[in-house]
């Protein structure tokens, strides 16, 4: 979500939707597009080796290859002046400013353990978050690629990482919780920014079942979830999310509006 609208990326095409689910625009681009962030009024799409930028109506305003020939791009944060994306194939984090030129190698402690294409990132304010997902961690790092720290253990149980390369996906709420959206069974979780787990949001269940992870947006009190070819819009029922554990919750979030403990 990006100014009211709806930025959807589908092979070959870029769309935008406003909040009904009206197509306002689309415009071409090229196959195998991995990830895409709107952000300062620019609309980034990722490749396997080369980033874009456009602007909101689709007119393209710079492009470059990946540093290395080897590399194999998975997911991509934007901060103010900073692009970064992460490398399954070289395993590390690589920051490139919104000019394109190379910053650094960002590398973990704990060294990262991709199996598949389960390698997300997200940025919240001054602080980036990637999922080491063959270790079960959610990672943190400054925007000048010092790290921060990690939380995450393997196991099936709410607040835990199951299978083998989990978390997928991350992104952030309006409040600064960071979500994340698990394969195999898929859910979506929150947690504070230290890794406090507050709750599942979403389970196999209400996402509409597969074994996929979910890509997840949020914005005010709605949740806007993309898998199995749509795009779901949530909105929690206080009647419904007062039994659920979002009524233990003692956070002042969008998602409880209308809920009293």
């Amino acid at each position: 979500m990006y100014e009211e609208q709806l930025f959807v990326v589908t092979p070959n095409a870029v769309s935008v939707y406003d909040t009904a689910g009206r197509l306002l625009n689309n415009f071409p681009v090229a196959s195998q597009v991995r990830d895409m962030v709107v952000r300062d009024r620019q609309i980034w799409l990722l490749y396997p080796s080369r980033i874009e930028s456009y602007t909101l109506q689709g007119e393209l305003i710079r492009e470059w290859d990946a540093c290395s020939e080897l590399s194999d791009y998975c997911s991509m944060a934007v901060t103010s002046g900073s692009v970064f994306v992460t490398d399954v194939a070289m395993k590390n984090i690589c920051q490139y400013t919104e000019e394109g030129n190379f910053v650094r190698f960002i590398q973990s402690p704990n060294g990262f353990i991709i199996p598949s294409y389960s390698f997300g990132i997200e940025s919240m304010g001054e602080t980036i978050y990637c999922s080491n997902s063959g270790c079960h961690l959610v990672e943190s790092y400054s925007i000048d690629g010092e790290y921060i720290g990690a939380f995450g253990q393997p196991g099936g149980a709410p607040g835990l990482f199951a299978g083998c390369c989990n978390p997928v996906h991350l992104s952030g709420s309006p409040n600064g919780e960071l979500i994340t959206s698990e394969k195999g069974n898929p859910r979506i979780s929150c947690y504070t920014p230290d890794g406090q787990f507050r709750s599942v949001l979403l389970d196999k269940k209400l996402l509409g079942g597969g074994k996929a992870a979910y890509e997840v947006r949020m914005k005010d009190d709605k949740m806007y979830v993309a898998g199995n070819g749509m795009v779901s819009v949530f909105r929690f029922d206080p009647l419904l999310a007062a039994s659920s554990a979002c009524s233990g919750c003692g956070v002042t979030c969008p998602l409880r509006k209308g809920i009293t403990i």
